[in-house]
């Protein structure tokens, strides 16, 4: 094979569709090239090598030839496997919306190593047992910072005004991408109440590394409320609702309502 037409690149994958007898088209997100397809030869038979390496939600090092339409995989070797994400349901129902977000919101092409390394580490998370609510907060918010939807929580979107600290409500109108003050939430057709402690927890997470975020005291209905409110926000974006987030709603209904503190050491 022409050593020219090949290639190397990290990728997760994100969606696999059978293709032909045998072959499997992937959905990929790289580093170097986006959101990217390739076919996955032969990888539905029995003795193929490389189908333990492709499994969904992977991070995988990858060898591919290009072609004319698909570039096809070469060689394959799996780096992060996250078994954890195929076999428990609700963290593989939470891998299944991040990976439909990616996938909906990555360019197609281009660059896009802020949301690769984004998405890798929520996978690291999800399949580690970390606080699933957390984890998925902190990964909507900051995809939405990287692909240009990050949710304005500075200034009102209808005055123009900075947000002071006020009782409230505040209100959230998805069509404008942001939160409005007391005075233009009040009857804005559209919007959604907005507590001041979702205001305070959304500027929180949006200006805060990940471990700080881990620990901080986050009651579990402020955070309930903010994933809420971002759902609307991404139906404004997507124009439908992610597949996944019916899910993710009862997922969010069966949780407690206080998160409990840690047990003192016996």
């Amino acid at each position: 094979m022409n050593r020219e037409r090949l290639y190397r690149t990290e990728a997760i994958i994100l969606r696999r569709i059978d293709f032909g007898e045998a072959d499997r088209l992937l959905v990929l997100l790289t580093p170097e090239l986006g959101k990217h397809r390739a076919l996955a030869k032969g990888v539905r038979k029995i003795r193929s090598r490389k189908a333990g390496h492709l499994e969904r939600f992977m991070r995988t090092s990858l060898l591919l030839a290009r072609g004319r339409e698909l570039d096809v995989i070469s060689q394959a070797e799996v780096i992060a496997p996250h078994p954890h994400l195929r076999e428990d349901l609700d963290r593989s129902a939470l891998a299944h919306y991040a990976a439909e977000l990616a996938e909906a919101l990555a360019p197609e092409g281009e660059e896009s190593r802020a949301l690769y390394r984004l998405l890798s580490d929520t996978l690291d998370r999800l399949d580690g047992g970390e606080d699933p609510q957390r984890v998925i907060r902190y990964y909507e918010l900051h995809l939405l910072e990287i692909a240009g939807f990050r949710p304005q929580v500075e200034f009102c979107v209808g005055c123009g005004e900075p947000l002071r600290e006020e009782r409230g409500p505040y209100g959230f109108d998805p069509r404008r991408g942001g939160v409005l003050c007391p005075g233009c939430a009040r009857g804005a057709p559209g919007a959604y109440p907005l507590s001041r402690a979702a205001l305070k927890g959304m500027r929180f997470i949006l200006r805060t590394p990940y471990p700080a975020f881990r620990t901080a005291p986050l009651r579990a209905e402020t955070l309930r409320e903010i994933g809420e409110l971002i759902g609307h926000h991404l139906r404004a974006i997507l124009e439908r609702p992610p597949r996944a987030l019916a899910v993710l709603g009862q997922l969010a209904r069966s949780a407690p309502s206080e998160e409990q503190p840690p047990r003192p050491p016996s």
